[in-house]
């Protein structure tokens, strides 16, 4: 008797042990998940959303309706989160998450940033337009292959701002999101370089080159400059510094910095910033 509820036992634990094993089955799901963060300016900008593939279907009839509310994802929630404050479409956005919505339509689409996280499907009972903390609305372009899989994006990346492209099927949706840039750098110079006591020479390249990219005075990007390359000068901030010159309509002194900077980097093998200064010198030998 004993021996056979022994052997009842052991068969029932293959059998238990069979149907774990087949619950944890996996295949591939059919809107997969996926993630994307990107530094736009000094502010973190992620997306976190599910991707439903067409599948024979039009979109804008068969999925993502026309005039009907999305939740521009599928399964759960898209989200959208932002690690400062932020301006989209000229519109204030304090940081923080929020879903991602949108009504789609044939000549334009309706984007909202809703405030309840708790929302799940497309049309959700639970839906208050008072939670909304932002609409707007931009013009679909249509996009001259078709995209299968719902795919979010960042585009047209700059300073201080990125483009969020929304595609799918012949549409692409796009909104720009724009950071604060400026202020923070200065803030930064300010307490790092201007009222410094031990400013290593990158500090001082980092502060010469944001000036000159945000046309702030030259006249001070070149002194900073000139003391980032005093002892140890890289071709890379000579490069720079020959662009600071030309700036101040110095092209004599932007030509000499800029064979400087020539003669370092084929000493260290970098034909990328060789070229660059010859494209540079071409141009401002025509400057003289």
């Amino acid at each position: 008797m004993k021996k056979k509820l022994i052997g009842f036992a052991f068969a029932a634990a293959l059998l238990l042990g069979a149907g774990t094993t087949q619950a944890q089955i996996q295949t591939p799901a059919a809107s997969p998940a996926a993630t994307l963060t990107q530094k736009v300016g000094l502010t973190d900008v992620s997306v976190s959303y599910s991707r439903p593939s067409l599948r024979g279907r039009t979109f804008g009839k068969d999925v993502a309706t026309y005039g009907e509310m999305w939740r521009t994802g599928a399964n759960s929630p898209t989200l959208i989160k932002f690690s400062d404050d932020v301006t989209i479409q000229g519109n204030k956005v304090p940081a923080g998450e929020y879903v991602l919505l949108s009504v789609p339509a044939q000549n334009e689409w309706t984007i909202i940033l809703h405030k309840n996280k708790e929302l799940w499907g497309n049309n959700d009972a639970r839906y208050n337009q008072a939670n909304d903390l932002l609409r707007f609305t931009v013009k679909p372009q249509t996009n001259p292959r078709t995209v299968e899989s719902f795919t979010i994006n960042f585009a047209n990346l700059k300073n201080n701002s990125a483009d969020i492209e929304l595609s799918w099927g012949k549409e692409i949706a796009t909104f720009t999101v724009t950071t604060e840039v400026d202020s923070k750098v200065m803030a930064q110079i300010q307490e790092k370089v201007i009222n410094g006591t031990n400013v290593s020479p990158a500090m001082y390249a980092t502060a010469a080159s944001y000036y000159l990219s945000a046309n702030k005075d030259l006249k001070q990007a070149l002194e900073w400059m000139k003391k980032a390359n005093v002892n140890d000068p890289k071709f890379w901030n000579l490069h720079t510094q020959a662009k600071i010159q030309a700036g101040l309509k110095d092209y004599k002194g932007a030509i000499k910095t800029a064979e400087q900077s020539i003669a370092l980097a084929k000493k260290e093998n970098n034909p990328e910033y060789v070229r660059m200064n010859e494209q540079a010198i071409a141009e401002w030998k025509k400057m003289k």
